[in-house]
C-alpha cells in the first residue's frame, strides 16, 4: 500500500512535465547483467532484440531506472518487436540480426540524422509532431537528450547526405549522429526507427512490456522468456561502447529463475527452500559487479539465471514458502556462499579464500553419507614433469618436481602444498589454489607419490573398541552391533562404518572411514600433517564437488530426506545465523 500511494502522488506531481509513472520497484528487485562486457560467455552487444510473449504483454514503455530503481515511463509503441542497437551505421541480414559490414541491397539504418532545433514538452508532444514530418521525410522519430525531448528526422550512412537535406529544405535544425551513450529503438528486422536515447550516463534507456490482462508480462530475449523490463546500459566505461543488456526484475521472480539450475524440482522441499533462502542471501549480498552497475550475472559466476525457462512447480513453492527470508549474521546479511558437496567436511572461509568469516565455519558433515552422490569420489594422477609444467605456466620457477608435501586443516581438507625439486628448491600453494592449480573438483583430497610417503606430526584417528554406552562400562568394538532410535521413536540397525555423533561440542566422528564405500573410493582424511609424497607421479584422491564453503547442497538433500527441516539445514552448514 505504502508503494502505490508514492506511485500515485509521483504521478500527479510529474504530471505536468513529462507525465511521468513510476512502477514499484527498489529494494524488491535485483538487476541482472544477461549480457556486459568483459564476460567471457555473454559479452556486450550490438544489437538486442525484445518480443512480446503470447498474450501477457502488447507493445513497451520507454524511459528509464531512477536511483530508487523505480522505472520512469517516458512514452510507449505498440510495436510487439523491438531491436536496440548502437547508434552507428547498421545492415539487417535475411534473418533480421544486424551488422556493421555493408551488404548489397539490404535495408540500412544509418546513424547520421536532422534534429529539429525545437524543444518538446513530452516524448508525447515530441512523437506527435514526428508523426506531422513523416509523410513528407519519410522517417520522422522522437528522441531524449539529455532529459529534453527532441524530433530527429531521416536515417543517412553519411553526414553528406544529412547535409544536403538540411541546405534543400532549409530546416532549423542541425546534424545529429549520436554519442557513444545513445541507443537506437527500430522495429525489429525493419529499418524504421522508433526512438533513440541519451542521457550522458545519467541515466539509460529502460524499456518495460505493457500488460494486456492480468497475468504478469512476459518478454522474449535471446530465446528465453523474462519478467520485469530490461536496461541498456551504452558507455564507454560500462560497455567498451557496445550495449551491456540488464534485467530488472522482481526478486522472487527472479530466484524462480535461478533455483532449478542449482537443484533439481524434485529434490525434497526442505532442501528447496534451503537453497532459496540461499540464493535470495547471495544476490543482495554481491558486489562483485558494483561497477558494472548490475548486482548479479547470469552465468556460475554467480547464479545461472535463464529467466522463466526452468520454472517449475515444486522450485516456484519453495521461493514462495520462504519470501522475503534472507540469512543474518549479528543483523548483517552474510555471504550465502555453496556448493555442490563438500565430501565429508565443509571449510572455514579463510582456509579457501582470505577472509575469516564468522558464520563460515568447517565442520564434519555427517550427512553426505547417507545418500548416493553422482560423482562424488575422484583420482587424478600427474606425473612429476607434467607438475613441475604446471607450476611453471602459473608462474612459479620451479624444476623437475621431485616430492610434495600436504599442509591439512582441522576438518581434513588440503590447506597448502609445497613442492620440493631434484635440487631443493620448493615452491608453495595455499587454499584453494591447491584445487585450482590441478583442477580438483574439492578442497578435499591427499596426495600420495608413486614411491613412498613419510612424515611426522600424525594426527589422532577415531578408532574402534572404545565405544561406550550410556556410562555403563560396555565397551564395543564395532558401531554395526548398534541401533540408533530417531527422535520420533523409529529405530534403525547401524550398518555402516562411518558414524557420527552428537557431542556438547557439536558432530563428531565416532568410526575411522573405510577405503570403500557407497561413492567408491573414498580417502582417509585423518591423515599425517606435512607428511611428504615422493616419486615419478603423483596421485590426488578426493570426494565432493566444490569449495566447500558455506552449504552443500547435496548435504541439504540428505538432511531434507532425514525430516529437518530449511532452517535446520541452513543453521548446520552457517554457524550463528538468524533467519529472517
Amino acid at each position: 500500500m505504502k508503494k502505490t500511494i508514492i506511485s500515485i502522488l509521483t504521478f500527479f506531481l510529474c504530471l505536468p512535465i513529462f507525465c511521468v509513472i513510476c512502477f514499484g520497484a527498489g529494494d524488491d528487485t535485483v538487476r541482472v547483467g544477461l549480457y556486459y562486457s568483459g564476460s567471457s560467455s555473454n559479452d556486450a552487444l550490438l544489437s538486442a532484440n525484445l518480443e512480446n510473449y503470447q498474450n501477457t504483454g502488447s507493445g513497451y514503455y520507454f524511459g528509464y531506472y531512477d536511483g530508487n530503481r523505480q522505472f520512469v515511463k517516458l512514452g510507449e509503441t505498440a510495436a510487439t518487436q523491438l531491436s536496440m542497437s548502437k547508434d552507428v551505421n547498421l545492415y539487417i541480414k535475411d534473418d533480421g540480426s544486424y551488422t556493421t559490414e555493408a551488404i548489397s541491397g539490404a535495408q540500412a539504418i544509418g546513424c547520421f540524422h536532422l534534429q529539429l532545433n525545437q524543444v518538446y514538452t513530452s516524448y508525447a508532444d515530441a512523437a506527435e509532431n514526428a508523426a506531422k514530418m513523416k509523410p513528407r521525410y519519410g522517417l520522422a522519430f522522437p528522441a531524449y537528450e539529455r532529459g529534453k525531448f527532441y524530433v530527429r528526422i531521416g536515417s543517412f550512412l553519411s553526414r553528406s547526405e544529412a547535409e544536403t537535406l538540411l541546405k534543400k529544405e532549409g530546416l532549423a535544425a542541425s546534424i545529429s549522429s549520436g554519442s557513444s551513450y545513445t541507443v537506437t529503438v527500430t522495429k525489429t528486422k525493419t529499418n524504421e526507427i522508433l526512438f533513440e536515447y541519451d542521457d550522458a550516463g545519467a541515466t539509460y534507456l529502460a524499456i518495460e512490456p505493457r500488460p494486456t490482462g492480468s497475468e504478469k508480462p512476459q518478454t522474449w530475449f535471446k530465446g528465453y522468456r523474462y519478467y520485469g523490463g530490461f536496461e541498456y546500459d551504452r558507455s564507454a566505461d560500462l560497455s567498451s561502447g557496445k550495449i551491456n543488456v540488464i534485467n530488472v526484475v522482481d526478486m522472487e521472480d527472479y530466484l524462480k529463475g535461478v533455483i532449478t539450475f542449482e537443484m533439481s524440482p524434485s529434490w525434497p522441499a526442505e532442501a528447496l527452500k534451503a537453497q532459496a533462502v540461499c540464493a535470495r542471501t547471495y544476490a543482495l549480498n554481491q558486489h562483485k559487479h558494483d561497477s558494472r552497475n548490475f548486482d548479479v550475472c547470469s552465468t556460475t559466476n554467480c547464479q545461472v539465471y535463464r529467466g522463466t525457462a526452468s520454472s517449475a512447480g515444486a522450485s516456484d513453492a519453495a521461493v514462495d514458502a520462504t519470501a522475503g527470508l534472507e540469512i543474518y549474521y549479528n543483523g548483517k546479511i552474510i555471504e550465502a556462499s555453496y556448493y555442490s558437496s563438500n565430501g565429508g567436511a565443509s571449510e572455514n572461509s579463510e582456509n579457501v579464500w582470505y577472509t575469516a568469516l564468522p558464520y563460515m565455519r568447517g565442520k564434519l558433515d555427517p550427512y553426505e553419507s547417507l545418500i548416493k552422490i553422482p560423482n562424488y569420489a575422484y583420482e587424478k594422477t600427474y606425473a612429476a614433469a607434467e607438475v613441475s609444467q604446471i607450476l611453471q605456466k602459473k608462474g612459479h620457477s620451479i624444476g623437475m618436481v621431485d616430492s610434495i608435501s600436504a599442509e591439512y586443516t582441522a576438518t581434513g581438507n588440503m590447506y597448502a602444498m609445497t613442492f620440493t625439486d631434484i635440487t631443493g628448491k620448493t615452491v608453495s600453494v595455499r587454499k584453494e589454489n591447491c584445487k585450482l592449480l590441478f583442477s580438483l573438483p574439492s578442497m578435499r583430497f591427499t596426495v600420495s607419490g608413486s614411491d613412498h610417503t613419510t612424515g611426522s606430526d600424525s594426527r589422532p584417528n577415531p578408532s574402534f573398541g572404545n565405544i561406550f554406552v550410556n556410562g555403563l562400562g560396555s565397551k564395543f568394538n564395532s558401531v554395526k552391533s548398534l541401533c540408533t532410535i530417531s527422535g520420533n521413536g523409529l529405530i534403525t540397525k547401524l550398518d555402516r562404518d562411518q558414524v557420527y555423533v552428537m557431542t556438547a561440542d557439536g558432530v563428531e566422528l565416532l568410526s575411522t572411514p573405510v577405503s570403500q564405500g557407497e561413492h567408491g573410493s573414498i580417502p582417509d582424511n585423518n591423515h599425517n600433517n606435512n607428511a611428504q609424497s615422493k616419486g615419478s607421479s603423483f596421485t590426488f584422491r578426493g570426494t565432493g564437488n566444490g569449495h566447500n564453503v558455506g552449504m552443500s547442497q547435496y548435504g541439504a538433500y540428505a538432511m531434507a530426506q532425514q525430516g529437518l527441516s530449511f532452517r535446520d539445514i541452513l543453521n548446520f552448514y552457517y554457524t550463528d545465523i538468524t533467519i529472517e
